[in-house]
Order: structure tokens, then C-alpha cells, then sequence
């Protein structure tokens, strides 16, 4: 009888502790991003995650562009553990990759490798493997006032010369009206002025560095493609250009001040949304323009979903990067926010979508626009980097914020472009050399 009474006791004893025990923690994901729309929407849609994943919980650490490169950069070279998951750019993704300093992505047939777009799939892997997911991809286009090009007698072509852009910003332009012909970024940046600035100098034939890997800033295609920028600029451009980005450009379109713009692909879906834009129902689309050469006329770019190394929390980390770059991802924000809202230029799903079609009107200027961007071949001459409108060397992110000063300088007119063009190849040399690229 005491030992019937001894195994109640524990029993009782068991079944109290199962009572008050408390429950298996659930995995925390700490994910670094950048604080644009798409990553905004992807927060909001956390709940439908968790509710599928009851074992994980995400935390958002959400960053401006270039307070998020820094910090997952130094969190990524220092082996910090910071974040389980970061938004890389395509720049960085090769770069890490090669230095082991990247998980690979665990695809399966539900995930669907093959349904990404070719460029992006291949941008993102090494030796064979994923090393990022895309989240979204663009290129850079040209978006335009069709009522203005209509107004000036202008059929625009597909892929108009940047001699026609010229001509006809001049004609856009009523600056009574507080209407200006055409806007462009002018802030200083690497993935700022100078990504528009290098598609630029690529299509009047120029490049970054030769094959030696010497900079060649002072050549005739940086002064002709700079001169015509800054000339452009303070003929038809905004005022106040040296300080506008993409954020302070999307405003003046949507509010009906730029006649044109050349920028990402992802604007379109924001200006063409008559919910944010004033002019929604008179914009259209067209290729980046082109000069000497059509190479490298447009840019290439994603945000993509990453694991560290390091990270000691692959399995849950893995989990999320799948499910917010799928298909079914992708469907779920059709579903939330519409076809209007889902990330772009990731998936060839997307554009076979005719849901996606009937409301996205950019959709096969964009795809043509991704689909032109070379990563290998964006320059007239041969050149020994990979990118287009950047290096994929760890050099070139301070090469191109020092350049990048430089041409802001130039176009509020605080130098001369040689000027700048001359500071901005001394700062190259220098980053180049204490790089050991030559002597």
C-alpha cells in the first residue's frame, strides 16, 4: 500500500509540474532590413508566419539603406551574431559568399529554384549554390509624362538616346507651373548618384577600371557623360538636385514636377498607383536611354534574404528566408494588399501572372529592362569587374562614396567637373593601390 501511495504522490507530483512547467520557448529570428515599402509590407504579414510557425517568433530590425549596410557589414566581418537573417544587396552577395562568411540557401522542388529569374539566380550563387534569396530585383528604366511627351509632339521609342532625353526635358520644363523635365538622383552615395551615374559612364562607353584594374575617371567618357549630367541638371532639373535621392524624386513625380526620371524599376508600381500619385494615369514607361553603346545602359539590382555563417539558428533562419521569397509569399500579398503591392522581379511566375498583368502596366518594360543587365558584360571595353553599375570589390563601396561627394560637389557647382573628376581618380588610386590591385 505505501508504495501505491508513494507512486500517486509522484504522479501527482508529475502532473503538477506539467501544469506549471512552462512551455517550450519558441526561437527568436532577429531580422535586418531596410525600411522600403515591400519590407514594410513583409512586417505586417509577421502574424501569418507565426501562425504557421508557432515555434518562431521574428524581430525586426528595420534600417535606412546605408545605416543597414554598415551595420551588417561590420555584424558580418566581426562574426557579431547580431542578426539570424540580413537584407543584402547583389553587391554583397558574391563578395560574402567567397568568403565563407554566407550560409547556403536550403532549396527543395516546393521552393522552385528554377522559377527564379535567371539574372538574380545567378547573381546570388557560387560554385553551384543559393547563397541569398531574392526578395524583390529591379533594373532601372525610363518613366515618363506621357501627356507632357504628347503636349511637346514627341513619340517616345522604346529606347529612346539620351541626346532625345535632352531635347525634349527642354521642352517638358515650365518652371512657372513648377514643372521640370526631367529629375535625377543627386545625392552622394555609392548605391546613390553613382548607381545612376556608372549606367551613365557605361553607355558612353566607359568604365569603372581597365584591365590592369587602374581607375579611369579622367577619361573622355566620364567628362562627356558627367559635363552632360550637371548641364542637364541645372537646365531642367529641380531645384535643389544635389540632395535629392529616390524617396525625394517619387515625391516630386507623384506630385506631377518631373517630366521624366530614370531610376529603379520598382518606382513604377508607386507612381503608377493612383492612390500616391497625382499623375497616375498619365505616366508610361520606356529603356533606360542610351548613348555610344547600349552596355550597361541600365542598372541591376535586388534585395535578397541572408544567413551568417555564424548563425546558430540555420534551421529556423532557413524557414523564414524560403517562405518570404516564394511563390505562395508572393500570392499572400496578392491576397492582403493586391497585385499592385507584390514584390517584383524575383520570379517568373510573377510576370506570367495575368492578375499581375492587368495591374502592373510596367511589367514588360521591367522584365525587358532585368532581362537587358548583363553583370558580366556592361562595358564597351573589357573590363576585369563583375556589376553594372557598381565593382564587386570590397574597394569600391569607399571608391564609390568618395566619387560620389565628388559629383554632388560638381553639380551644386562647388567644383569644376574636371575638378571632381580629377579628386575622385587620386581618391580610387589610393583605395586601389593599398588594395594591392597594382603598384
Amino acid at each position: 500500500m505505501k508504495r501505491l501511495s508513494l507512486a500517486k504522490a509522484g504522479l501527482a507530483a508529475a502532473t503538477v509540474f506539467a501544469m506549471t512547467a512552462p512551455a517550450l520557448a519558441a526561437t527568436e529570428l532577429v531580422i535586418a532590413t531596410v525600411n522600403n515599402g515591400h519590407m514594410i509590407e513583409m512586417q505586417k504579414l509577421t502574424p501569418f508566419f507565426e501562425k504557421a510557425h508557432p515555434d518562431i517568433k521574428l524581430k525586426w530590425v528595420t534600417l535606412e539603406e546605408g545605416t543597414l549596410r554598415q551595420r551588417v557589414t561590420t555584424d558580418i566581418a566581426t562574426k557579431g551574431g547580431q542578426f539570424d537573417v540580413m537584407t543584402i544587396g547583389l553587391y554583397e552577395a558574391p563578395i560574402w559568399s567567397k568568403k565563407g562568411w554566407l550560409q547556403p540557401i536550403a532549396t527543395d522542388a516546393a521552393y522552385d529554384a528554377d522559377d527564379l529569374l535567371p539574372a538574380f539566380r545567378d547573381g546570388l550563387s557560387y560554385q553551384g549554390k543559393l547563397y541569398a534569396a531574392p526578395f524583390y530585383g529591379e533594373s532601372s528604366m525610363l518613366m515618363y509624362r506621357k501627356d507632357l511627351a504628347d503636349k511637346a509632339g514627341f513619340t517616345m521609342p522604346d529606347q529612346p538616346t539620351w541626346a532625345q532625353i535632352k531635347d525634349l526635358a527642354g521642352k517638358m520644363t515650365d518652371k512657372s507651373a513648377g514643372v521640370y523635365g526631367i529629375c535625377l538622383r543627386g545625392k552622394p552615395g555609392w548605391g546613390d548618384n553613382m548607381a545612376f551615374l556608372t549606367t551613365l559612364v557605361n553607355t558612353n562607353g566607359g568604365q569603372w577600371f581597365d584591365m590592369g584594374w587602374k581607375p579611369q575617371l579622367e577619361t573622355k567618357p566620364w567628362k562627356d557623360a558627367i559635363n552632360f549630367y550637371v548641364d542637364l541638371l541645372k537646365k531642367d532639373g529641380p531645384p535643389g538636385s544635389a540632395a535629392n535621392s529616390f524617396n525625394e524624386i517619387l515625391a516630386l513625380f507623384n506630385e506631377g514636377k518631373c517630366g521624366m526620371w530614370v531610376d529603379a524599376t520598382i518606382a513604377a508600381s508607386f507612381i503608377s498607383d493612383p492612390k500616391q500619385s497625382k499623375v497616375a494615369d498619365k505616366v508610361a514607361f520606356a529603356q533606360a536611354p542610351v548613348a555610344v553603346t547600349p552596355k550597361g545602359a541600365n542598372w541591376m539590382w535586388s534585395w535578397n534574404l541572408a544567413i551568417p555563417a555564424s548563425s546558430t539558428k540555420a534551421d529556423a533562419a532557413q524557414t523564414f528566408v524560403k517562405w518570404a521569397t516564394s511563390k505562395e509569399y508572393i500570392q499572400l500579398v496578392a491576397k492582403e494588399a493586391g497585385w499592385g503591392a507584390v514584390p517584383t522581379g524575383t520570379r517568373k511566375s510573377t510576370y506570367a501572372n495575368p492578375e499581375f498583368k492587368k495591374v502592373a502596366k510596367f511589367a514588360d518594360a521591367e522584365l525587358k529592362a532585368i532581362n537587358s543587365a548583363n553583370l558580366s558584360d556592361s562595358t564597351l571595353p573589357k573590363s576585369p569587374y563583375v556589376g553594372v553599375q557598381y565593382a564587386a570589390i570590397p574597394e569600391f563601396q569607399a571608391i564609390g562614396i568618395a566619387v560620389g561627394q565628388q559629383m554632388t560637389a560638381a553639380l551644386s557647382g562647388k567644383v569644376t567637373v574636371d575638378q571632381a573628376l580629377k579628386a575622385g581618380q587620386t581618391a580610387a588610386e589610393r583605395e586601389m593601390k593599398k588594395g594591392g590591385y597594382y603598384k
